[in-house]
């Protein structure tokens, strides 16, 4: 059985050179980050991560860098504040990949305690680090760190394959620790968010399958249709929020028709309110599994009547879509967007839905999301090809099957009215 240490026992462990991988946000073991903030002997520490769930002193010590697959609000801070913070490019799934060509010398998780057969669930992530965790368990040069608490859910996997658990004869040492998982409250839905959001519901039909991403829009269309007659719903989502948790507490999501994982809600990880870890915890109707097969397009494509539903930055009239940067810089992260909105552009049945406000307010000017072109230094996310319906609060685009010049129609057709003309015009003219 591996040895049980404080966190600050298990920081000492690590080399003041040396390479560190934690998984992305709910999956970080936040009191062995904290305590490896308290050393100050670093000589080149490589951090790899995705996400951060806290704000952690290490990542400003001198010789400490932190290489992220996904910026959030601590990335934001951090890299303001002039920590070495750089983003690697990567969708969700390809994070495994790289994690098995870097092979950091540590790898570390959060986890539930150990049950009566020594298993320590991973929790609210699968993600891309099970495997390599896996492997740093079982190679005698690198580390498997594991830090617990009870306050996490203990959730399950498909075993006997993806178990979603590491046992306390595999991994090298156990911090018992008692870190809360962090809270995602939902904000209330705006006026736009709720027109943009009865659009969407709209496309969802009686026994859909869906996949929801993070924000205001995506947990208002699953509280329209957890109020609204249908159901029969499943669920095949990289992520379980809240407002998912909400829909089957309606008796509207049954996962019996799908196609695919049938019987099951899956997804790859899990973050929303205190109410939603109490609510995971020990339910065998959600099940977690690595991100490979959570986000594979063509795993998305089997399920029965596939709608995907995923928020961006701004689109061109062309149809590309940026949604993680702002202005050229780095805001969020891929993760899994192109994914489900490829998946579910290979059946007749299914439709991805990107759904943005129609405008922004950037330094007190009004500015039109619905762009004629991406301006230039612009990075596309997901290209136009991929892109089946874009919503607004103005109404719906159907660019799927259409041309050049009938996309860019429809798209000026939902800008915002102020802009809408410019648009137009500029449309008149696409080439193509």
């Amino acid at each position: 059985m591996a040895p049980t240490l404080t966190p600050t026992e298990a920081a000492d462990i690590v080399r003041p050179t040396d390479t560190l991988a934690v998984p992305l946000g709910p999956g970080v073991p936040g009191k062995f980050l904290h305590a490896l903030g308290a050393r100050q002997d670093w000589a080149d520490l490589q951090v790899f991560g995705a996400l951060l769930p806290d704000l952690y002193e290490l990542f400003t010590r001198p010789n400490v860098s932190l290489l992220s697959g996904f910026f959030g609000p601590a990335e934001r801070f951090l890299i303001a504040a002039g920590a070495k913070v750089e983003f690697v490019p990567a969708d969700f799934r390809r994070f495994a990949p790289a994690l098995e060509q870097i092979a950091p010398r540590v790898m570390a998780t959060a986890a539930t305690p150990p049950d009566a057969d020594g298993w320590m669930s991973l929790s609210l992530h699968a993600g891309a680090s099970v495997a390599e965790l896996h492997r740093a368990a079982a190679d005698p040069d690198r580390l498997c760190v594991v830090e617990t608490s009870p306050s996490f859910p203990r959730t399950i996997g498909l075993p006997p394959e993806h178990r979603h658990a590491l046992h306390v004869d595999e991994v090298d040492m156990i911090i018992e620790g008692d870190a809360i998982p962090f809270e995602l409250a939902d904000a209330p839905a705006s006026e736009v968010e709720e027109a943009i959001a009865a659009y969407a519901a709209e496309f969802v039909p009686e026994g859909a399958t869906l996949q929801t991403g993070i924000g205001g829009i995506p947990n208002t269309v699953a509280t329209l249709l957890a109020e609204g007659a249908g159901g029969g719903y499943g669920i095949h989502s990289e992520m379980f929020t809240t407002g998912l948790m909400r829909l089957c507490q309606a008796g509207k999501v049954t996962n019996d028709h799908k196609g695919e994982f049938d019987g099951f809600a899956v997804t790859t990880f899990a973050a929303g309110t205190p109410e939603l870890y109490e609510w995971l915890d020990g339910n065998e109707a959600v099940r977690f599994l690595p991100v490979d097969i959570v986000n594979s397009p063509e795993n998305i494509s089997r399920n029965r009547e596939m709608i995907t539903i995923n928020g961006a930055v701004s689109v061109d009239l062309a149809g590309q879509v940026i949604a993680d940067t702002i202005g050229g810089s780095q805001f969020s992260g891929i993760g899994g967007h192109e994914d489900f909105i490829a998946g579910a552009g290979l059946e007749l049945t299914d439709r991805s839905l990107i759904c943005l406000p129609a405008t922004a307010t950037i330094e007190g000017e009004l500015v039109s999301r619905i762009a004629g072109v991406s301006p230039a230094g612009s990075i596309v996310t997901t290209p136009r090809h991929q892109v089946d319906v874009i919503i607004t609060e103005y109404g719906v685009a159907e660019l799927g099957g259409k041309t050049v010049r009938e996309r860019a129609r429809a798209l000026a057709a939902v800008a915002h009215p102020d802009f809408r003309a410019e648009l137009e015009e500029i449309g008149r003219t696409w080439p193509g």
